[in-house]
């Protein structure tokens, strides 16, 4: 029988906040947690690219989790999903990690694509590789396409639907931003069998038009309401509305990615919100000042979000 498809809505992969020494800073993690609940998100990414999970232990990555699972527990979302990043380079890490993700709370998996050596990775061994890790993972299981983060590899259409006929595998994540393969893929495969969702902000209703189930996306770290509010208004047949706010959200996203990305996001959050700090893990560097035009965008969209 097939697994259980995630829900539709917008998920976000959470910032991870480290102390000085770069431990874990548990305060400002269950703050952060709590703040995207109380946001209205569908569910929350653990170990995303923005939650640096290639920097983590395997023991970290399960304390990630299960820290998640107990914020929200404790505050009344026990209805907000956990979707746990599991990709590593070999199979058997992965499979490993899968089996982890279940033992600290996740719900669900998503499984970057090995990239060490991309020459290797033939459609054939791509398929084989998802296959193997989805017949051994406890969890329903879902590919993540991100080509930025796997040297350029970038599953195509045909990848991606030749996969969902596993039982196993539930979803995507297209964090390529590619909207023609996005309608593709949910042509054939629609929400209630196949959860495809949109890896960037920048072209969420874009998605939602052509039969997306939503979005997972690092702009919600700083404005979950405002993305919450265009999906409720999508969801109203409001398009007209929701292009409007469709148009801040591709502005925030291409702001994030030129003020500093992670860093810079945790350091908004850090001077808005009221916690955390703006230690990453190396190589990613620190965004000790915020300036410019792109901070300026950012902060005009943290200011709509306070009046939600």
């Amino acid at each position: 029988m097939p697994a259980a498809v995630p829900p539709s809505g917008i998920y976000v992969p959470a910032v991870l906040f480290f102390k000085e020494n770069e431990d874990f800073d548990v305060p400002a993690i269950k703050s952060h947690v709590l703040r995207l609940a109380q946001g209205g998100v569908t569910g929350i990414v653990v170990q995303g690219s923005n939650g640096e999970a290639q920097h983590l232990s395997h023991d970290e990555r399960k304390e990630a989790i299960s820290l998640t699972r107990k914020t929200l527990d404790e505050n009344g979302f026990q209805n907000v999903v956990i979707i746990a990043g599991c990709g590593a380079q070999s199979a058997r890490e992965t499979k490993k990690l899968c089996a982890d993700a279940k033992d600290a709370g996740a719900a669900f998996v998503l499984v970057l694509t090995p990239s060490v050596w991309p020459g290797d990775m033939t459609k054939e061994n791509i398929i084989r590789y998802h296959r193997e890790v989805a017949d051994y993972s406890p969890l329903p299981y879902m590919v993540y396409n991100f080509p930025t983060v796997t040297a350029g590899i970038d599953l195509d259409s045909d990848i991606i639907l030749t996969l969902s006929e596993h039982p196993n595998i539930v979803g995507t994540k297209l964090s390529c931003g590619n909207v023609g393969k996005l309608h593709r893929i949910t042509a054939v495969k629609p929400p209630s069998e196949f959860c495809t969702l949109a890896g960037v902000s920048e072209v969420l209703l874009q998605g939602l038009l052509s039969g997306s189930a939503g979005a997972i996306a690092a702009l919600p770290n700083l404005v979950p309401k405002l993305h919450m509010k265009m999906y409720a208004l999508y969801q109203a047949g409001k398009i007209e509305e929701a292009m409007k706010i469709q148009a801040q959200l591709g502005q925030g996203d291409w702001a994030t990615r030129k003020a500093g990305g992670v860093g810079a996001m945790k350091a908004l959050i850090s001077k808005h919100f009221g916690y955390g700090e703006i230690h990453v893990r190396r190589p990613l560097m620190a965004v000790a000042q915020l300036s410019g035009a792109h901070v300026d965008k950012l902060e005009e969209l943290i200011a709509s979000e306070k009046t939600l």
